[in-house]
Parts: structure tokens; C-alpha cells; sequence
């Protein structure tokens, strides 16, 4: 357990990288690793996640500018999804380290997505697309898509499931920007159609609801104690939530909804 923890807190400074490059259109791959603020290149004894930000107390080891305090909360997240993942996909369910991968990679993406949403209100192409191809790749052997009585049983009926899935994800979305103009963007319309193929029909659905539900809920309690927001409210964080908790607990969550 300890082990799959440190490799998720070794993933977590690769999605601050991501976080911090994507929006800027940077390269995630040649460019080295450097300070935020300085822009210092990084030295061997600052690539371990979350310790490093301790042992220099959150400060740049070289200008001794306060670190932003979202490096190691990213870091310490992913760590820590990664060992419940393990734990529920493997332990747990006594799944494949196949399914544990594919549970993996769609939280990195998720962390990502919900990130960078939530810093710049922005939900970018060069993320959703592959991950879209991504997706309809993983449906021709992932178990985690169960396919309804009545679609072909098999690779086949993975496929038709992801595929109905996006389409009803898009077009959820996609309704909801026409209806509420203000609140959505075509990012999260795309973003729709991706967690539609991540879930598949018909938990799509359910994945939908709880983005409503809790983006609801969120604006009840603004509105309750009056507490005044200047900018939109990005979406994108409740439906990576929303998107992640079906993945894990959608059949039980459907189920339960539709006995």
C-alpha cells in the first residue's frame, strides 16, 4: 500500500506540471522542472513530492517565495487516491491491476480537468480529446463498463455502451448551455461527452445528476448565507467529482435509485 502511495505522490508532481503548463500551451515533456515564482531549475533533492514543500517550510529554496500551497495539496491527493483506489479496486474487489490502471489514469485525468477549471475557468481541447480517444480505446477490453441486457454482450456491446454513453453526455451538456447560456461553456459540453464515455450508458446518467445535484447544493448555500461570489461558478470540479464517484459507486448509486 505504501508503495502504490509514493508512486500516486510521484504522479501528483507530474499533474502539477501539467496543471501549471497546459493552459500556457508549454510543452509537458522537454521543458526541465522549475520554481513557479522564480523560475529556478529544480534540483534532485526538490523532486520529492510534498516533503520537499516541508522541509523548506513552503518557500522556494532559492528566492524564499511562499510555494503555492496547491503543489502539495495536488501531490498529497493523488497520493492518497491512488492507495484508496488500490485498496477498493484490488483488495477490495480483488479486481485486475488492468481495471486498477484504468481507474488510475481516469483520476489523473479527473484531477487535471478539475484543477485547471477551477483556476482558470478553463477546459481545454488538448485534454479532453485524447482522453475521449482514450476512453473509446479502454471500452473494447475494460470490465468496468457493464453492458445492458439488451446491447450485444461482449467487446462489442463495451463499445456501444462508451459510445451512447459520449453521446448522451454531449448532449446533456449541451442542452444545459442552451438552456443557462451564462453557466456553461463548449468545454464543458466536450467535457460531457468525455465522462459519458468514461461511464458508459446508462450511468451517464447517474453521473450527470449527482454534477447537478451538487453544483445545486453549492449555490443553495451561497444563496443561504449570503455569500457573494464575483465569477462564475466553473462546473467542471462537480462533474470530475461526479464523474469519479460513478466510476467507483455507479451501479450501487443506479441501483438504489432504480431498485
Amino acid at each position: 500500500m505504501s508503495a502504490i502511495i509514493l508512486i500516486g505522490l510521484f504522479a501528483g508532481r507530474f499533474l502539477n506540471v501539467c496543471i501549471d503548463r497546459l493552459p500556457k500551451e508549454l510543452s509537458i515533456i522537454t521543458l526541465p522542472s522549475r520554481y513557479p515564482i522564480c523560475g529556478h531549475k529544480l534540483g534532485i533533492l526538490d523532486f520529492f513530492p510534498v516533503f520537499s514543500y516541508l522541509l523548506r517550510r513552503g518557500r522556494c529554496r532559492y528566492c524564499q517565495t511562499p510555494i503555492p500551497l496547491r503543489l502539495p495539496i495536488v501531490e498529497g491527493v493523488t497520493g492518497l487516491m491512488f492507495g484508496f483506489l488500490y485498496r477498493e479496486i484490488v483488495i477490495v474487489r480483488e479486481g485486475t491491476l488492468v481495471e486498477l490502471g484504468v481507474f488510475l489514469i481516469y483520476a489523473c485525468l479527473l484531477i487535471v480537468i478539475f484543477v485547471i477549471d477551477l483556476e482558470h475557468q478553463l477546459v481545454l481541447n488538448r485534454i479532453t480529446y485524447p482522453a475521449m480517444a482514450l476512453a473509446i480505446a479502454f471500452s473494447f477490453f475494460w470490465p468496468g463498463l457493464e453492458v445492458v441486457s439488451f446491447f450485444p454482450q461482449g467487446t462489442l456491446g463495451r463499445v456501444i455502451t462508451s459510445l451512447l454513453g459520449g453521446a448522451l453526455g454531449l448532449n446533456f451538456m449541451a442542452l444545459s448551455a442552451i438552456i443557462y447560456r451564462t453557466g456553461w461553456g463548449l468545454g464543458d459540453v466536450k467535457l460531457g461527452a468525455l465522462i459519458g464515455l468514461m461511464t458508459g450508458f446508462p450511468l451517464v446518467f447517474a453521473a450527470w445528476l449527482l454534477s447537478v445535484i451538487s453544483g445545486g447544493l453549492l449555490v443553495i448555500i451561497l444563496l443561504t448565507f449570503k455569500i457573494k461570489n464575483r465569477q462564475t461558478l466553473p462546473f467542471a470540479p462537480f462533474m470530475t467529482t461526479s464523474a469519479m464517484v460513478t466510476l467507483l459507486w455507479g451501479h450501487t448509486i443506479w441501483e438504489w435509485y432504480l431498485p
